[in-house]
């Protein structure tokens, strides 16, 4: 199990290597890795049927970090907040005692060095999509980035609305833990969407018991989301970026998108007519589509660059 540390904290990580799995066009493959990182709370799950399709696409070697508190990661909080009551927690995590997206940036800075990724596409989502954005300013082993219903932050983008931060974490009164897992939702799936699919609703709260982020590190992830703010730096990004966003997402205005579209050099912006905030599952077609042309167009720009850049442990591990 691939671990990378950072200030004592131990931050797991999947890297499915390409040479060690069947693909299936090697004229097409891409061997840069690439990362999916995930939102508030959610697990290496989320990004599964993007992750299927850039393999089957490109036997594309693909890293998929826990962040911290998240699946196999430690949360790296305070020892005895997590143990507070949550109505005194909670306002300790979302501020002085929990992360920050710079941090978070860090502990992505200390994957790629453990996985030995000379570079990498980034694909991130809500929070990922932050943690991205702050890795491209201030580290230097960004390929592309591919940012999904996510925003720069700061006075000028619109807002999460005051109620979403509530509504992601409010625990219905009597509600066992897949009811409460399953309220926390509503805000980030159109309704029609998960009516029409019972079965896979119920197949996510699963997921989401076992590889998702523990109470006390949701907070601290959402308090590092509420506090990002990189509108001044996006100029310094100097990467080819994707930015993916449904219309209808009710937890980032989907009008943060044009304004990272505006703000960062080479970007280019996909709309999603009545996508919801997780587009990346309820158009998951739609986003993997989106996902493999932007990625297929990296690799026709830079030729065999793309495949020099990346030259991981487990491949130099075989040359010796």
């Amino acid at each position: 199990m691939p671990r990378a540390m950072r200030d004592g904290v131990s931050i797991y990580y999947e890297f499915d290597d390409r040479d060690e799995r069947e693909s299936t066009d090697e004229s097409h493959a891409i061997e840069t890795p690439i990362v999916f990182l995930q939102d508030i709370g959610y697990g290496r799950w989320l990004w599964r049927w993007q992750r299927e399709a850039v393999a089957r696409e490109f036997g594309a070697p693909v890293i998929a970090p826990d962040m911290r508190g998240t699946g196999r990661s430690d949360a790296g909080l305070p020892p005895l907040v997590p143990r507070l009551p949550g109505r005194i927690r909670s306002p300790l995590l979302r501020k002085p005692a929990g992360y920050s997206v710079d941090g978070l940036a860090a502990d992505l800075e200390a994957v790629l060095d453990d996985a030995g990724a000379r570079s990498a596409h980034l694909v991130g989502i809500g929070l990922g999509g932050m943690v991205a954005q702050q890795y491209a300013i201030q580290h230097d082993r960004a390929a592309s980035l591919t940012l999904c219903a996510t925003t720069h932050g700061g006075p000028d983008a619109m807002a999460i609305p005051a109620d979403i931060p509530g509504r992601l974490l409010e625990t219905p009164s009597g509600a066992n833990e897949r009811e409460t897992l399953r309220h926390r939702m509503r805000p980030v799936f159109g309704e029609s969407f998960t009516n029409r699919n019972p079965h896979l609703m119920d197949r996510i709260i699963e997921w989401r018991r076992e590889q998702d982020a523990t109470e006390p590190a949701i907070e601290a992830q959402l308090g590092a989301a509420l506090a990002f703010d990189a509108s001044a730096e996006l100029d310094r990004v100097r990467v080819p970026t994707l930015v993916i966003h449904g219309t209808d997402d009710a937890v980032v205005p989907s009008s943060n998108a044009r304004l990272l579209e505006e703000a960062i050099p080479d970007a280019r912006l996909e709309l999603i007519e009545g996508g919801s905030h997780l587009a990346c599952i309820e158009r998951a077609d739609t986003v993997s589509d989106a996902l493999v042309s932007f990625l297929g167009e990296r690799d026709t720009e830079t030729g065999t660059g793309t495949r020099n850049r990346s030259r991981t442990r487990a491949q130099a591990n075989t040359d010796t």
